[in-house]
């Protein structure tokens, strides 16, 4: 079986967010399963040199991008047993940052013709095309289109993951004809057409085999109108193709006890939480916090934007404040919540230490220390920031939405299992509530104890996801015999 991931960034060579994380670790995942995974990404400026003075030059063609012809060079990396191909145009891809520019539509168009393209200049037939997000969401609906009647085409499947459906590739009905070229057939409610614009990742929706996203709850709530962000109405419709495969990370990148981000590293044993206790006092002493081992500390390493739910922390910023804890903040954001955190740190030195950057070695640090790790989001497809929380043997608070509905059992609705704290509103008091209820089990030895041994027996490593995704493409190869 043959997969190759089709996306706009990958892990270790570009990065903006989690989606880079999923198609830079998954396909290693997939390979343990003996499954022939490559992966093909735009070649960025961006891209560091240390990847792209190895990388082995392939082919060069023409890419039609509507009633142009653009030119394309392929170029391949084999990096830790898997194949990478970079999609090399200066014009497109030879800036400083990925996204965010006034010819986006154009940009990624071309990719996507330029990866079906590629395919047929070194015949290269993959079983099926791995496409995530609405930067790669072409490429169901050309196959459908333009490479119908091409018989190399025949065949191939397609699977289209969704990681964030608030980000669709929303463009001017125009784009349909003088990039797409695409005749006003497809402008319709039943095709592209989306509120008098197009969508991309509609198309993709449309044309896909199978469409998954990035936890089981997540794919049912976004059939709901108030998460389906429009597309309530055809996701349901797709229900019996859509699935649900939570996001899994890589258990030897995130452990403590091989961690030289950390102050000290720890085995993830009850033994080994006298070291994780040294990781909290070192960082109370590099933070100015008041050193002390027996007082709760409440981390929190996230963007600082509404949809993670921080109106419920400002809320309850003041009352958490009052109680005998410490927390430590890292991350950047919306300015109301950046000037409120600061607020709480200058008026409360003692409590709060409020971090508006992001640094990869300061959020393992802080993993590491925290005692609580809190995560109220509105809306979370998956979340990585409790996985790794669990990793570190830090308990997370969070609301049970999407991803963290999936991972998170409240420990005191079942103590057995329960491996942090969760809450189901979107309501301030009742994070509140649920963050009290991990203060008294953080001073309580024997809960303490059993909650720590169910973190430890929970695993969220890509082994299980990986299986999830295989057993899928069988389905769908068989389906095409």
């Amino acid at each position: 079986m043959d997969i190759l991931f089709v996306a706009s960034e990958c892990s270790p060579f570009i990065k903006t967010g989690g989606l880079a994380d999923v198609v830079g670790t998954l396909p290693a995942a997939l390979k343990q399963k003996d499954l022939s995974v490559s992966v093909v990404i735009p070649k960025y400026e961006d891209i560091p040199c240390s990847f792209t003075e190895n990388t082995e030059k392939l082919i060069r063609y023409k890419v039609p991008v509507g009633w142009r012809e653009q030119f394309c060079g392929v170029e391949r990396l084999e990096y830790e047993g898997i194949d990478y191909y970079f999609i090399d145009n200066e014009y497109y891809f030879g800036r400083n940052g990925i996204y965010g520019f006034f010819d986006e539509a154009e940009r990624f168009v071309f990719f996507n013709r330029a990866v079906l393209e590629m395919l047929f200049h070194l015949d290269y037939k993959p079983d099926i095309l791995h496409c995530h997000d609405w930067q790669a969401s072409l490429i169901s609906l050309f196959l459908n289109s333009h490479y119908a009647d091409d018989p190399f085409y025949d065949n191939i499947k397609t699977v289209f993951t969704i990681h964030n459906l608030e980000y669709q590739g929303v463009f001017p009905e125009d784009v349909l004809y003088n990039l797409l070229d695409l005749g006003g057939k497809y402008y319709h409610p039943e095709e592209l057409e989306y509120y008098g614009d197009i969508n991309f990742l509609k198309g993709a929706l449309i044309y896909s085999d199978v469409i998954t996203t990035v936890s089981k709850t997540y794919a049912q709530e976004i059939q709901s109108d108030y998460v389906g962000q429009g597309l309530a109405g055809l996701l349901r419709k797709k229900s019996d193709d859509l699935y649900g495969i939570v996001n899994g990370i890589d258990n030897d990148f995130y452990d403590p006890a091989q961690d030289d981000h950390i102050f000290q590293k720890y085995e993830r044993s009850l033994s080994g939480l006298d070291d994780k206790k040294e990781n909290k006092i070192q960082l109370q002493k590099m933070f100015g916090l008041p050193v002390s081992k027996d007082v709760p500390l409440i981390v929190i390493i996230s963007r600082l934007v509404e949809h993670k739910g921080f109106d419920l922390v400002l809320r309850m910023l003041e009352e958490l404040t009052e109680l005998d804890i410490q927390m430590a903040v890292l991350g950047t954001g919306d300015e109301k919540y950046v000037q409120a955190f600061k607020e709480a740190s200058w008026k409360n030195p003692d409590k709060v230490s409020a971090h508006i950057t992001f640094n990869e070695d300061l959020a393992r640090k802080m993993y590491a220390a925290g005692d609580l790790f809190l995560m109220p989001s509105l809306l979370e497809p998956c979340g990585i920031g409790q996985l790794i929380a669990l990793r570190y043997l830090t308990v997370p608070v969070v609301r049970a939405t999407g991803g963290l509905k999936d991972t998170i059992t409240d420990f005191y609705e079942n103590p057995e299992q329960g491996n942090g704290f969760s809450f189901t509103n979107f309501n301030a008091h009742e994070m509140f509530d649920k963050i009290k209820k991990g203060l008294e089990c953080f001073h309580s030895p024997e809960a303490w104890e059993q909650i720590i041994k169910n973190i430890r027996s929970t695993d969220f490593s890509w082994e299980h996801s990986a299986e999830e995704y295989k057993d899928l493409y069988s389905v769908i190869l068989e389906d095409k015999k």
